[in-house]
């Protein structure tokens, strides 16, 4: 199972065509990704048909959110739900570094029928093994996880320990850094079965006037549809 992560309607279809088992939908890649608006959320299940995960993350930063931030995080899980999606992806911490309890089961429950994933604000939590029980509790379907590392080959000690301390109860899915020349070295060291990637690259524009003065970067992001290709080719012979 690869998972693509894509912040754009064309890098979903790209990736869908790739040959991607799911997509992790999100805006905003240069702050670890937020909500997609309700437009690209809509066009999205319009045209895609693998299963497509929405980020469920009002802004950028820390993962403690006030009370109503958690309000508009429920209100987007119903939107998702409403429009049909398999799944949604969330994270939620305390101010001390431990889960969010009560507020992650509260959304797992609002979330039900649809799988949920626990993002790597588990990579910033300060005790991962306990954390792992608690989402566990909480009822998530899967951690994305670098091994709290800043990619998943470095962190792929702590990957292999939670996979076998969760013992098939939760899936444990290794991301960041994930490319086609390691994922068979970590699926064989780790024993995952799912894999997050984003196979990302950047385009220039298509604007044909530029003002010089403005220093906006008017490239943007798309998916390399040559490597979710070897992503999957290397994943499907590791073993």
């Amino acid at each position: 199972m690869i998972e693509i992560c894509v912040f754009n309607i064309a890098s979903a279809v790209a990736a869908e065509a790739a040959g991607a088992d799911r997509l992790e939908l999100c805006e905003n890649y240069a702050n670890g990704g937020t909500t997609p608006s309700y437009g690209y959320l809509k066009v999205c299940r319009e045209k895609i048909n693998i299963p497509v995960f929405p980020m469920i993350r009002p802004r950028a930063g820390d993962f403690c959110y006030s009370d109503e931030e958690f309000d508009i995080i429920q209100k987007d899980i119903l939107l998702c739900k409403e429009l049909g999606f398999e799944g949604v992806v969330i994270g939620l911490l305390n101010i001390d570094g431990s889960i969010a309890l009560e507020r992650t089961k509260k959304l797992v429950t609002l979330a039900y029928p649809l799988e949920v994933t626990f993002h790597r604000a588990f990579d910033r939590c300060k005790d991962p093994l306990n954390a792992l029980e608690t989402i566990i509790q909480c009822g998530c379907q899967r951690i994305l996880t670098s091994g709290q590392q800043p990619t998943a080959a470095e962190g792929k000690e702590l990957i292999k320990e939670l996979i076998e301390i969760a013992n098939s109860r939760i899936i444990i899915m290794p991301g960041s850094g994930l490319k086609s020349s390691n994922i068979a070295d970590i699926k064989c060291y780790t024993g995952a079965c799912e894999f997050h990637a984003s196979a990302r690259k950047r385009i220039p524009t298509t604007s044909l006037f530029i003002n010089r003065k403005i220093s906006e970067d008017l490239n943007s992001d798309f998916v390399d549809t040559t490597e979710i290709k070897q992503l999957k080719a290397q994943a499907n012979i590791a073993f």
